[in-house]
């Protein structure tokens, strides 16, 4: 059996329809640039991430790179990350000037550690605080970080705080007795529609999300290159617009979104129920913490064993993907940042062995459960 870790080909015969009409109705106004399904798209996107603004971007990154750019992020300023994270993360922050500074995360939900972000905030000279311009918790495999922790500690800083959204659109966590949704928690959410994510476009694009009118403002200033009006320039931006086209089809997706993410967390346990008889020693399936809604942009297991198990379930039909095989603080490009192997243990553990199965919404319960026998197989091979 052929398992993919995502089979859009079957999600987009569901919907071929719905998506040629939408893009067709593009292609026959001939408004390509920030038209009528942008602004659509941004009042749906706002209010589906509990926020009164949101503004489509070209993609995830630029959303985390235009978040920046409007706290004024710049040469000598220190952004506060965590290292287990895509590269656009820290890469955003080292292209302003800016200089990533890393938090170990927490052992459970691959999320930075709150307790070990307060310890290095007060650890500080007011110097070094004076130059801290945001934190960037990263809400990593569609599970949010603790924002009930985090932004007391960052607010009694004084530091602004931009929310990594871009695998977690829809989820949600406990926040000052209430439930709030990722993005809406911080003072910019970003978010990725590259097309393998939940909400994934036909290309790339993002959108930044945010309750702050003067925040808005300036990003959608800082969209278009910075002018306002057209051809007057008074700050530099950059060109970060949404295509037509891909909100067009973005809304289409949007209306199944929760039925997708059901499925997917429908399907998660399903794994954990199969998986909880794996023998295996350190063998951990991933936690959904009480309160949270976990959207399962990925499903990663951890295990010592890794990279022999991944090797197993290539040569039977598996897919997985190894997310992310060398964490941010000992990357080539920032050695100049004088970081070492051993500074960031629980992130390094989780380099080494952490390890995503496929779970996309059209997975068979036959897939799943092929995917959990040769997991069996790979661990128990006598039983």
């Amino acid at each position: 059996m052929k398992i993919p870790l995502l089979d859009l080909k079957t999600q987009y015969a569901q919907i071929k329809d719905e998506i040629k009409q939408a893009i067709n109705e593009v292609l026959e106004s001939q408004r390509f640039i920030l038209g009528p399904k942008v602004l659509e798209l941004e009042k749906e996107i706002a209010a589906y991430s509990q926020c009164k603004y949101a503004l489509g971007v070209s993609s995830g990154t630029d959303a985390l790179l235009l978040a920046l750019m409007a706290l004024d992020t710049g040469h000598g300023d220190l952004v506060i990350t965590t290292p287990f994270t895509f590269f656009a993360t820290a890469g955003c922050i080292a292209r302003l000037g800016a200089k990533p500074v890393f938090v170990d995360i927490d052992p459970v939900t691959f999320n930075i550690d709150p307790q070990k972000l307060e310890s290095l905030l007060e650890s500080m000279t007011n110097e070094e605080l004076s130059r801290v311009k945001a934190v960037i918790p990263v809400h990593l495999f569609g599970h949010m970080a603790d924002m009930q922790s985090i932004v007391p500690v960052c607010r009694r800083f004084g530091l602004k705080i931009i929310e990594d959204a871009a695998q977690a659109i829809g989820s949600e966590c406990p926040f000052n007795g209430a439930v709030r949704r990722a993005g809406s928690v911080g003072d910019i959410g970003c978010f990725s529609f590259f097309p393998s994510k939940n909400l994934g476009g036909f290309g790339d694009g993002g959108m930044v999300v945010t309750n702050d009118a003067d925040l808005c403002e300036k990003m959608k200033i800082l969209r278009v290159h910075g002018s306002n009006p057209k051809y007057y320039h008074r700050i530099i931006g950059g060109n970060f617009r949404l295509d037509e086209i891909q909100a067009a089809v973005l809304l289409v997706k949007l209306k199944y979104l929760d039925r997708w993410t059901e499925s997917r967390q429908k399907n998660a346990g399903m794994y954990n129920q199969m998986l909880a008889d794996v023998s295996a020693e350190s063998f951990r399936t991933p936690a959904a913490l009480p309160g949270y809604r976990h959207i399962y942009n990925q499903y990663s297991i951890r295990t010592a064993k890794r990279d022999e198990l991944k090797a197993y379930l290539k040569e039977n039909g598996v897919a997985t993907e190894i997310y992310y095989p060398l964490p941010m603080h000992l990357q080539e490009c920032f050695s100049y940042l004088r970081y070492k192997q051993g500074d960031f243990p629980v992130a390094e553990e989780a380099a080494l062995t952490a390890l995503a199965l496929p779970i996309y919404p059209e997975m068979s319960r036959e897939g799943l459960e092929y995917v959990v026998y040769c997991i069996n197989e790979f661990f128990n091979p006598n039983s």
